[in-house]
C-alpha cells in the first residue's frame, strides 16, 4: 500500500545538526515567534519542486500506455486528474533544512548579500517539535533510479486499486471522463507527501531535510497565512520550534555568513541572540567565505 511507501521513506532520522539558511530578518523573526515558516510546497522554487514529481509520473504513465496491456482509460484519467490536482488540490507545507551549514550556493539562494545566517538545530530536538504538530521530518531524495522505481510503485498501486474498486459509474457523482477519480483521491495525500521529498538530482548538494505537515484541504478554516514572495502570495503554516511552549529557543550552532563587517557583525549577532535568551549550544561562527560584492 502507498501509505507502507510513505511511512518507509520517513522512518530516516538525522543524526547530525540540520541547519536553516535565512536573512537576518528571518532569524529576528524566527526568535521573536519561536517558530520557523514552512511555505505550501507547490509554491517552492517557482512550483518546480511539484512539477518534477508530475514529471516522473508523466513518463512513467506514458511508457505504459504504450502497452497493449495498459488501462488506458484508468491512466488517461490520472495523466489529467495530476495535472489538475498537483496545482489545485488539497495542501502541504514544508520547512527546509540543510545537513551542510556552510554552502556558498546556499548562501547565495537563501540569505541577502551581507546580511545571512544558518540556524543549526539538534536533530532530535526537531524531530521533537515537528511531532508535537503532527508533522514529519523527511529526507530528500535526489537519485533519480530511486525515485522513478518509487513512481512505478505508485502507479502499480493506483491499478491495484482499480481493480479492486473498480469505476464510479454513477454520473450523478462523477461525469464519466472522472468515473476513477474516487481512486486517486485516496491517495492524494500520500502521493503529496512523497512528492515533498522528491528533488531534481541537480540539487543534490544542499542534502535537504525537510518537516512537512499534515495534509490540509481547507485553507479557510485552517491555520494559512500569507507572505509576500518575489511575485506572488505564498501560503505558509507556522511550525513552532519549542517542543514545550514554556520551554526556551535552542539553537545547536550558528553560522554567520559572508559579510564585510565580521568583527562587528558577530558581536550583535551574539548580543541579539543572548538578549532574547536563546541557548546557542555550540556557539556563534564565521563561514570564512570571503565576502564578494555582488
Amino acid at each position: 500500500m502507498i501509505k507502507n511507501i510513505t511511512e518507509r521513506l520517513y522512518l530516516e532520522s538525522p543524526e547530525e545538526p540540520l541547519y536553516h539558511y535565512t536573512t537576518f530578518a528571518g532569524l529576528m523573526g524566527i526568535v521573536e515567534s519561536r517558530a520557523i515558516w514552512a511555505s505550501d510546497i507547490r509554491y517552492m522554487n517557482d512550483s518546480a519542486e511539484i512539477k518534477h514529481t508530475a514529471d516522473l509520473l508523466g513518463a512513467e504513465i506514458a511508457a505504459r500506455l504504450a502497452s497493449r496491456d495498459a488501462n488506458q482509460k484508468l491512466l488517461g484519467q490520472f495523466t489529467d486528474w495530476i495535472a489538475n490536482r498537483m496545482t489545485n488540490g488539497h495542501m502541504l507545507f514544508g520547512a527546509s533544512f540543510r545537513s551542510n551549514g556552510n554552502l556558498l550556493s546556499q548562501w547565495r539562494g537563501y540569505s541577502v548579500l551581507g546580511k545571512g545566517v544558518s540556524i543549526g538545530f539538534d536533530p532530535q530536538y526537531l524531530v521533537a517539535c515537528a511531532r508535537r504538530q503532527a508533522c514529519r521530518l523527511g529526507k530528500c531524495i535526489y537519485d533519480l533510479g530511486e525515485q522513478k522505481a518509487l513512481i512505478k510503485q505508485i502507479v502499480d498501486e493506483i491499478q491495484t486499486l482499480a481493480q479492486i474498486h473498480g469505476e464510479n459509474t454513477d454520473q450523478s457523482r462523477r461525469p464519466p471522463n472522472q468515473s476513477y477519480y474516487d481512486i486517486f483521491e485516496l491517495m492524494e495525500s500520500d502521493l503529496l507527501r512523497i512528492a515533498a521529498i522528491l528533488k531534481h538530482p541537480s540539487f543534490r548538494e544542499e542534502e535537504e531535510w525537510r518537516i512537512v505537515s499534515p495534509v490540509l484541504s481547507d485553507y479557510v478554516e485552517s491555520p494559512v497565512q500569507f507572505r509576500e514572495g518575489t511575485s506572488m502570495l505564498v501560503p505558509y503554516l507556522e511550525i513552532k520550534l519549542t517542543p514545550d511552549p514554556q520551554a526556551p529557543l535552542e539553537f545547536e550552532h550558528v553560522f554567520l555568513g559572508p559579510t564585510p563587517n565580521i568583527n562587528l557583525s558577530m558581536n550583535s549577532l551574539t548580543m541579539f541572540l543572548s538578549k532574547k535568551g536563546v541557548n546557542v549550544r555550540q556557539g556563534i561562527t564565521y563561514c570564512q567565505i570571503p565576502f564578494r560584492q555582488r
